[in-house]
């Protein structure tokens, strides 16, 4: 918000759950109080019952959104941790054609095990790349090589439409101390608990989301619905939500380390924070328009 203000920026989101309208306290979408003192894109503008949203539609609008601040004399500032998200605007999207219904609904019948083991005859590269248990990755390779022919990665190799090679990206990627991580993680699990049964309550009531909606998979969304239903208490479901979010966290920790701090045409990485000391460390920027 700081940076907003100072540079006379617009804040974009580039967080997959935060696209929702649904859940501001689950989500931790910024406070009405933030959205009044910078513009605020991208941010709640999907309804729960859009089960379409994808990486590839969210990079088309972070592309008129950037555009339009840029025509505006602004600065975009995207915030969010969706690595997907920002993978697909700057590296661009792989034209995998649409999955037909038939194979889709083909696929999702097989159990994880099922679809890896297909995976492993049909695409062996992918099978050994993927984890067993990736049911969203696994059963996506399989639907791309049986509907197409061709691997996920031959696919992805063709990436078309990405900006980086049009803007300047400079980035922060936050790596907290752990000790201080994991306070947070406990308090927001709190938050959320206390908070945000209502809107789950709301979601839950709704007709039109059905149960394999994005949003339901949302942290905080099947550990409140098991509350919601009496399945669990409400000790039972703080517990699951910090250790679901602690585990998240780790992964996010784990990619972002890992991201190099060169700068190339895949990734927003020309600034890293510290997790000791929280300085910043800085990489030359790409040459163009800023972001």
């Amino acid at each position: 918000m700081a940076l907003a203000e100072s540079k006379d920026g617009v804040v974009i989101n580039a967080d997959s759950a935060q696209v929702y309208g649904d859940l501001r306290v689950v989500t931790a979408r910024p406070s009405a109080e933030d959205e009044a003192n910078a513009p605020h894109r991208l941010f709640g503008h999907i309804d729960a019952a859009d089960t379409g949203y994808s990486a590839a539609r969210w990079a088309e609008e972070a592309r008129t959104v950037i555009a339009e601040v840029h025509d505006a004399g602004k600065l975009p500032i995207l915030v969010g941790g969706t690595g997907l998200y920002l993978r697909t605007l700057l590296d661009g999207i792989a034209p995998v054609p649409p999955i037909a219904s038939e194979v889709r609904a083909a696929v999702r019948a097989l159990t994880v095990a099922q679809a890896h083991a297909e995976l492993a005859i049909l695409d062996p590269g992918a099978a050994a790349r993927l984890h067993p248990n990736d049911t969203t990755r696994v059963l996506r390779a399989l639907e791309v090589v049986r509907a197409t022919g061709r691997a996920l990665a031959d696919w992805q190799a063709a990436r078309k439409g990405g900006i980086a090679a049009t803007v300047r990206a400079s980035a922060t990627i936050l790596l907290p101390p752990r000790d201080w991580l994991e306070a947070r993680i406990v308090a927001r699990s709190q938050e959320i608990v206390r908070s945000g049964a209502g809107e789950v309550a709301a979601l839950l009531t709704r007709p039109d989301v059905p149960g394999d909606a994005p949003i339901r998979r949302a942290i905080g969304v099947p550990e409140l619905s098991r509350l919601a239903s009496g399945e669990i208490d409400a000790d039972a479901a703080l517990a699951k939500l910090t250790l679901s979010t602690r585990r998240y966290a780790k992964r996010q920790y784990t990619w972002f380390r890992h991201q190099h701090l060169t700068t190339d045409a895949t990734m927003l990485r020309d600034y890293r924070v510290d997790a000791q000391s929280f300085n910043l460390y800085s990489a030359a920027p790409q040459q163009g328009t800023q972001t």
